[in-house]
């Protein structure tokens, strides 16, 4: 049987116009800020006057450790939106915008797949509606205001050599990894060196999607550190003047966007940090709108549990003040067999013993979503060449965890494979079993929370830390930083920052190579092992397929 691919599904999609959508959760069209007939930015204005309402229920959507046989938890998230939807209740799904850097790359779109889609998917893919732009122009800014202050004489007494903030560009180019700046002579400035981080590593990024409304957005700007004094004091970006600026830019940038599904259900897009080096969340005032106008808001975290729901759950829910309900695990029978030892070629043969073999990563995920009191649920997304033996095999282990299993088969047939999911995710909410809590407390040292994560969440033995970054921590914490949480950018191939190591390893040390201060994101970025904030393109970059064809459409997108 042959299939039809996601683009050529999403080209084929009976959308309906913005303002209907917007109806459907009770936003007028006059609080709409429309982007053509599909798109639209919702005001602040409206999302004020809803602030006192009731919160729907939240449920987080993530998966496994992701594999080259894919694991899909965007199209599992649009799927469940769906198929709550189909079975009466009121739901809205939440998801990141996607980064130009993955989509000309190697990972290629972030839309969901099959007939689980979010659309307009190519517009998604590519400029939307100019939030990433916003968020790179006003980052670039401020980096352009510090070294302008240093050259016009350097009042704030900059020392050169401990200016912190780089510059970011929303695009995979490992040449940009360190720079050195200022170069050309008296009239360029006083050369350094500097460097370049992906765009949704970017600490503007990650203030967007946190801040609640643009005065919270503003103090955080602010709150950003460029350098340090020759003294080593802190410069922030307020000393600079650049946060009222930068606010301006990002005005219209943090206003929530809202899309629609393939089956005309409504879709907050907005944000999109990178889980491995950044916390991996939609924008917080996309979230919170969604639970004031949704009786169900599904949402997910990037790449697998210990990623993405982790940051979720220890950074998001932390500061926003979220109660998430339910945890939906995705995982596919495919990707067992992966982390049982199967070659990516051989996936298509049934192998029983190496789905068994893989489960223990599955498992160890419903573990680690447990110990912070939210119910977790495995959904199988279900692949044509998954036979009934194996899917039992993971039915079978899940249940040995604590757990259950459903098949969903959203990506062949819409809502309609996801009524099992949906309706088990309204009986978890309707039981009221969720007692959520993040995993550490504020209180705890900057060392202890990075090393909670790494041994409760990654189960690694040890954490290495050499002296000059355990340093950096107290210097931190006695500035008064020490009740931050702790963003760990790690690969997210693997527990460990191997990232060739499947499976649920144990025996191994989390190496910190580096810690970042984001005193205005308010969490302490640490960087373990060979992870990179700006990543390079692979050998064969998916941009090379991707170009306009004979009819005027784009080809290779998706």
């Amino acid at each position: 049987m042959e299939y039809k691919t996601d683009i050529e599904i999403a080209r084929e999609a009976n959308k309906k116009p913005i303002q209907e959508i917007g109806e459907k959760l009770g936003i007028p069209y006059s609080e709409l800020l429309p982007f053509g007939h599909d798109k639209a930015k919702i005001s602040e204005k409206f999302i004020k006057g809803v602030a006192g309402r009731k919160d729907g229920h939240l449920i987080l959507v993530t998966a496994i450790n992701p594999t080259p046989a894919g694991e899909g938890k965007t199209t599992t998230t649009v799927g469940l939106g769906d198929g709550l939807n189909l079975i009466g209740k009121k739901a809205a799904v939440c998801i990141r915008e996607a980064s130009l850097g993955p989509c000309f790359g190697m990972k290629g779109g972030a839309a969901g797949g099959g007939y689980a889609q979010v659309v307009p998917m190519e517009e998604m893919n590519l400029h939307f509606t100019g939030d990433f732009h916003a968020i790179t122009s006003a980052h670039n800014l401020l980096a352009a205001m510090v070294d302008n202050h240093v050259y016009w004489g350097n009042a704030l007494d900059i020392d050169v050599r401990r200016i912190v903030y780089r510059r970011v560009l929303d695009m995979n180019d490992r040449a940009l990894r360190e720079v050195v700046c200022n170069l050309g002579g008296v009239a360029n400035g006083f050369p350094r060196q500097a460097g370049f981080d992906i765009t949704v590593a970017s600490e503007v990024m990650a203030i967007l999607c946190l801040a609640n409304d643009l005065a919270d957005l503003e103090k955080r700007l602010g709150d950003i550190i460029v350098a340090y004094t020759r003294n080593k004091t802190p410069v922030y970006c307020r000393d600079i003047k650049a946060d009222g600026a930068m606010t301006v830019l990002l005005q219209q940038a943090m206003q929530p966007n809202l899309v629609q599904t393939l089956e005309n259900n409504p879709a907050f897009v907005h944000g999109g940090p990178f889980a491995n080096i950044a916390h991996g969340c939609n924008s917080v005032v996309a979230t919170t709108t969604a639970l004031k106008l949704a009786d169900y808001v599904v949402t997910e975290a990037g790449f697998g549990a210990d990623l993405g729901a982790e940051k979720f759950l220890n950074i998001k829910c932390r500061k926003a003040g979220l109660r998430p309900e339910a945890v939906v695990i995705v995982a596919t029978v495919r990707a067992m067999k992966m982390n049982g030892g199967v070659a990516k070629a051989d996936l298509g043969v049934e192998n029983v013993d190496a789905v068994s073999m893989g489960c223990p990563n599955l498992g160890r995920h419903i573990e680690n979503i447990k110990k912070f009191g939210v119910p977790a649920v495995v959904a199988i997304n279900h692949f044509v060449t998954d036979t009934d033996a194996e899917i039992q095999a993971v039915k079978d282990y899940v249940k040995s965890q604590g757990s259950e299993a459903i098949v969903a088969t959203h990506w062949a047939h819409g809502s309609k494979g996801t009524v099992d999911l949906a309706n088990k995710i309204v009986e978890i909410v309707e039981s009221g079993s969720a007692n959520y809590a993040p995993l550490y407390p504020d209180n705890l040292s900057l060392l202890e929370k990075i090393e909670c994560v790494a041994k409760e969440i990654y189960r690694a033995d040890d954490v290495i830390v050499d002296q000059k970054i355990r340093a950096q921590l107290k210097q931190w914490e006695d500035q008064g930083y020490g009740n931050l949480p702790v963003c760990m950018a790690k690969t997210q191939y693997s527990f460990t920052t191997d990232p060739t190591q499947r499976g649920a390893p144990t025996g191994f040390s989390v190496p910190v190579r580096e810690v970042r201060l984001s005193a205005g994101a308010g969490f302490v970025v640490v960087i373990c092992g060979e992870i990179m904030t700006m990543p390079g393109l692979p050998r064969v970059p998916a941009a090379e397929s991707i170009r306009i064809n004979n009819e005027g459409v784009i080809d290779g997108l998706f």
